[in-house]
This record gives structure tokens, sequence and C-alpha cells, in this order.
């Protein structure tokens, strides 16, 4: 592909995140979005309007549409490799949003079907993009911090009752998948995992306390590395007013603290004391709304790199798939009560 050709997206979805994809890539020099498909008429005109963008109610039309280069899902969460391999299947390439969806077969079957159509598949992680998340893949990779030993990752948030009723799909196992593991705390397990390594096995237990939801809305999960550090894992939306999300990750010569976008504290042997204070007005805590935006540019500034070079993107549908394969593993985990080897 041209390292000057202008990517043509199409957004399919209306929900809450279509418009931080729409304005991410809109800023970008290469790409625009030009077509958004969903099934509310009312939410597309609304969008469209806004955005200056044609729309429609026929996903065909989309898959039809030769103008059109890459396919950018914002849906439920269970139908995103649905409408993925199918995007695939007509050429185009693909973006999801986390996760990538909510069964191992499924993600799979999306990741195996654009590798063979040759097409582009990235996954929503944007919080890897951050300057604080790059410093924290620089120090470890130089060893700063010594023998890693410990990576905990703890997102207490809050979601009200009307959060989960704004959306039929939202809290329930067929399309959302579970609840605050796969929905709100899969960045920062994403991020656990990207600095971590790989799972070796995980005991977990999920419950169900403050919602009238049938997936749950906390949990705790103990976590042994297959490099031998240990973990854990807190997630809630149960937790008030939300307090931000943190990655910890300890080593046997320092620390390095990360709230919601940046470093808040790092003490390494030899090094001057840092800290700061989190700016909540970027954090998702208690609003799904509250996010930093520039994180997203950067991402889809990757994905269309990737595109164009023909690479795989930073978060592509393998390492997405490492954060499903541990989230589904913390609810076998919960649901026999016992530990569960990846």
């Amino acid at each position: 592909m041209e390292e000057n050709k202008k990517l043509k997206f199409a957004i399919i979805g209306t929900g809450n995140i279509s418009s931080e994809h729409i304005s991410a890539v809109q800023n970008i020099d290469g790409a625009e979005v030009t077509y958004i498909y969903g099934r509310n008429e009312s939410a597309l005109k609304e969008l469209a309007s806004k955005y200056n963008l044609s729309w429609t109610t026929d996903y065909q039309s989309i898959l039809d549409n030769p103008a059109i280069d890459v396919v950018d899902i914002v849906l439920p969460s269970g139908l995103h490799a649905e409408f993925g391999i199918k995007a695939a299947q007509a050429g185009k390439h693909v973006v999801v949003e986390k996760p990538i969806d909510i069964t191992l077969k499924r993600a799979r079957e999306l990741i195996n079907i654009c590798k063979e159509k040759g097409v582009t598949l990235g996954v929503i992680s944007q919080m890897r993009f951050s300057d604080g998340m790059q410093k924290i893949y620089e120090y470890v990779t130089a060893g700063k911090l010594g023998k890693i030993i410990q990576g905990d990752a703890y997102i207490k948030w809050y979601r009200s009752m009307e959060y989960y009723d704004s959306g039929e799909w939202r809290g329930t196992k067929t399309l959302d998948g579970g609840g605050a593991f796969i929905n709100q705390a899969i960045h920062f397990i994403d991020l656990l995992l990207s600095v971590m390594g790989p799972v070796k096995k995980v005991t977990a237990k999920t419950r169900t306390v403050n919602h009238n939801i049938e997936v749950e809305d906390i949990g705790m999960a103990m976590v042994e590395f297959a490099n031998g550090a240990h973990g854990i894992i807190q997630a809630s939306t149960a937790i008030f007013p939300g307090l931000p999300a943190r990655l910890e990750i300890h080593g046997s010569k320092g620390t390095i603290i990360f709230e919601n976008d940046k470093i808040v504290f790092q003490h390494i042997e030899g090094e001057e004391l840092f800290t700061a204070v989190s700016d909540d007005e970027i954090s998702g805590a208690a609003d799904p709304k509250n996010l930093n935006s520039g994180l997203f540019i950067y991402e889809f500034e990757d994905i269309i790199s990737a595109i164009k070079q023909k690479r795989e993107p930073k978060v592509s549908g393998e390492e997405a798939f490492k954060a499903l394969q541990l989230i589904l593993a913390i609810y076998e985990s919960s649901n026999s009560g016992g530990p569960v080897e990846l």
C-alpha cells in the first residue's frame, strides 16, 4: 500500500466510544472516517451530522464498498469477531475495541481469517501508548528494576445501575461476556501482561455484590507468572466513588506505580524518589466518558502505520488474545473454586 494513500474508515456502532474513535482518526493526516453503521437510526443521524459522515443501517453495503479500507468495530463485545470476520472476508482491514471478543474460539477465528486474507487486525488498548507506560517498558527492558518479583493491577471503579441499564447488552453474559474484569479491568490486565509476560496459573473469586446484573461486579485473582513472579488483580465496578486504576511493578531494585495514565511513584536504587498525583479528570473510575483522547490517536497512528507498512500493530490480535485468555481463566477458576493452569 502506498505510504501517502489516505485510508478510509467505516465506524461500526454508535455507542459511547464511537466519538472517541471518530475524533482520533479524523486527527490523523493519513486517514479519515467516511461512513458509520448502526441499527439505531436516530443515533446514526446524530453522529453522521456531527462529524459529516455518510450513514447506513446495512452492514453489507459497507463490506461491498470498495472505497472503504478499514472497518472499525465498536459494537457490544460479543459481536466483535462476528462482524470482524465478515469484514476480513471482504478484504477490509479490521479494528475492534477491547476485548477482541468474549470467547477464545471466536477470537482465534478472527485472528486466523485476518491472516488468511492478508489484512491487518488491531485491537484497541490505548493505555499502552501513554508516556508513563513507555517509560515502564524502557526501564524493565533495561533491567533498572532488577529482577521483577511482583506485578499487580487494581481497578476499583464504580458504575451505577443506570450505567448497566443504559444498554440491553451491558452486564450480560451473552454480549458483555462478563463484568468488571472483561469490560473495565481489561485495559490494566493488558498492561500487566505486556510488562510481566505470560501467566502460568491463576486462582480467582468473583461475585456480584451491588448491581442487579448476571455478571461480576467485584473480584480478585492471584496470579503466578511464567517468569516466577507473582501478582494480584482486583477488579470492581462496585467501589464507590471509584478510585484511580493502578498498576504496580516491583523489582529487586525498585518499584514503579502507574495510575490512570501516568507514573505517580518511582523509586529505583541509586535514583531520586519521584512522586506525583494522578489526574482524576482523565480517569474512568466513575465515568466511562472520562478518557485521555490523545492515547486513541497514538494507537490509531500505529495501526495505520502497520497497515501501510504491512506489519503487525503493537496491539495485534495475538496480543489481545492474551488478556482475554487470562480473564476467561479467572472466570473458570471462580466457577470451579480451584486454580487454573494456562
